[in-house]
């Protein structure tokens, strides 16, 4: 170690001069830069378009979606980074289909990715290819059968939202001191809720208190430093980071510790149970992993932290746009809010089909998914050479990503209102004059993926999300605490974020005309 020290500062050197200097750079011309919606940034022998990188990387996910929507031909561009490497982004459905479906086994997770995400997510379903993603797929698919979905709506979400959500929101009710933060409240609620379905465990972080937790602390830290790894300009810089321990990677690894000292808690907890049990009481994703012999702990940790990824982040974020799209949009709040009060759910067995019949909150969730998708980009690795539908030319190696950050705001698939926030554009009356769903090619709205990896758990994520609105939206009415007019910015990690979280007020229904 004695002798990769100096050499790893060293580089370390190298790797963070370039990096200043690309920023410097960028920086003192900014008023000589073209503007955002251009679709050519400057292109420099050797560095590539690292200036103009460097220049919008508060940006990241808006300057690209800028650079596609801008292009007046096919929406699909070649990022030149250092050293003659090269990322395609597309926000194409032609080439979404070619990488999704048509040519999928050319387009795996990739090796590049599952070593940026390796350190968090492991060999988890998110980050595998092959063979330990289809045992996972194979086995998770059991947990998205009717009955689980039943299930899962009539015990484990009903009874938090019930015992907890509910009960916390009428208290912040009755506050008139400082806002609340609902992205933070969602979170708790959606994690519990992952955690007792998935696993049979029921981790308590919905409390009236709603205690800092070093959990939810570490799994952000983990989040968003593996994804500044994937976007990193000079990926050397962590890899270096990473060898002496250092700054973000440092604390990367005592996130990840963090994170799967409660996965393993989790783990142990079930092992437990089924041994004093001696047999599958409660049919849960973990008991189906750990029933069919699977003994190696670190795998299974890699799988529980994926679902937590899945189920905590990205339905509570899409709630919180969808609250404050409904704060900004009355007249669309109107419609969800009779819909919801059409629907009786005092019958526990009927919630889930009611649920189901719930057509334009269900509209409403799929348009704040087009505007604020919960992935912003998602990255494949071509295996071999290849020819996209738009006649991109893609080496072996070079990392495709599809943009759908972008493609929800694409004029070429939306249209010319694609700004406006409009569930009804997933609409039709039939013939009596009901709402009824209309759906779009995934391909054009790859929200959930498509082709082989299709996210399994879309209609468990929209049962849920739809119970949660009609559960809130029947007493409450969630008001933005922030100046009018100001617009929460959208970042994306791994899963997207209101940047903040979301500042609200909490109302009660019955006393908004007293």
């Amino acid at each position: 170690m004695e002798l990769i020290h100096p050499i790893a500062y060293f580089l370390l050197f190298l790797a963070t001069l370039t990096w200043l200097l690309a920023t410097t750079l960028s920086s003192s011309s900014t008023s000589k830069k073209t503007p955002p919606n251009t679709n050519a940034p400057k292109s420099y022998h050797m560095i590539g378009y690292i200036f103009a990188f460097a220049a919008n990387k508060h940006r990241r996910i808006q300057w690209i979606s800028d650079i596609l929507l801008s292009s007046p031909s096919s929406p699909t561009f070649t990022l030149r980074r250092l050293f003659g490497s090269h990322q395609v982004f597309t926000a194409d459905p032609a080439v979404v289909q070619h990488i999704l479906k048509s040519n999928f086994q050319n387009y795996p997770k990739g090796p590049t990715l599952r070593r940026a995400l390796g350190d968090f997510l492991g060999d988890g379903i998110f980050n595998s290819d092959g063979n330990h993603w289809k045992f996972q797929r194979q086995l998770s698919s059991h947990e998205f059968s009717t009955k689980s979905l039943r299930n899962f709506i009539e015990t484990v979400v009903d009874k938090e939202l019930s015992n907890r959500l509910i009960p916390i929101l009428s208290q912040l009710s009755l506050a008139s001191s400082s806002p609340c933060d609902l992205e933070d409240i969602l979170q708790r609620f959606a994690f519990d809720n992952i955690c007792k379905i998935a696993f049979g465990y029921d981790p308590q972080y919905l409390l009236p208190s709603l205690p800092t937790t070093t959990f939810s602390m570490a799994f952000d830290d983990a989040t968003r430093i593996s994804s500044q790894r994937i976007y990193s300009a000079v990926p050397l810089i962590w890899k270096i980071k990473k060898i002496l321990n250092i700054g973000s990677e440092k604390r990367l690894r005592i996130a990840v510790s963090e994170v799967r000292g409660v996965a393993q808690k989790i783990i142990e907890e079930k092992k437990r149970e089924l041994q004093e049990t001696k047999a599958l009481q409660s049919v849960d994703l973990l008991s189906r992993f750990l029933v069919t012999g699977q003994n190696d702990d670190s795998f299974i940790r890699d799988i529980v932290i994926s679902f937590i990824l899945a189920g905590r982040d990205s339905t509570s974020i899409v709630l919180t746009w969808f609250f404050w799209l409904l704060a900004n949009h009355p007249h669309v709040e109107n419609e969800v809010v009779e819909e919801v009060n059409q629907k009786n759910h005092a019958n526990a067995s009927s919630v889930y089909d009611e649920l189901k019949d719930m057509v334009y909150t269900h509209a409403a969730l799929c348009e704040t998914m087009r505007l604020y998708p919960p992935v912003a980009v998602d990255m494949k690795e071509a295996v071999n050479d290849d020819v996209l539908p738009d006649g991109t030319f893609v080496k072996k190696g070079t990392h495709v990503s599809y943009h759908i950050f972008a493609m929800g705001r694409s004029e070429r698939i939306w249209g010319t209102d694609w700004a406006e926030f409009r569930p009804e554009r997933w609409l039709r009356r039939d013939g009596e004059g009901k709402w009824a769903f209309v759906g779009v090619d995934p391909y054009n709205y790859p929200v959930f993926q498509a082709g082989p990896r299709v996210c399994l758990g879309k209609e468990m994520a929209f049962l849920q999300m739809k119970r949660v609105v009609a559960g809130i939206l029947r007493e409450f009415r969630v008001v933005p605490a922030m100046a009018k007019g100001v617009v929460p910015e959208y970042t994306a990690h791994l899963t997207s974020l209101m940047k903040g979280g979301f500042p609200v007020r909490i109302k009660r229904r019955s006393q908004l005309h007293m």
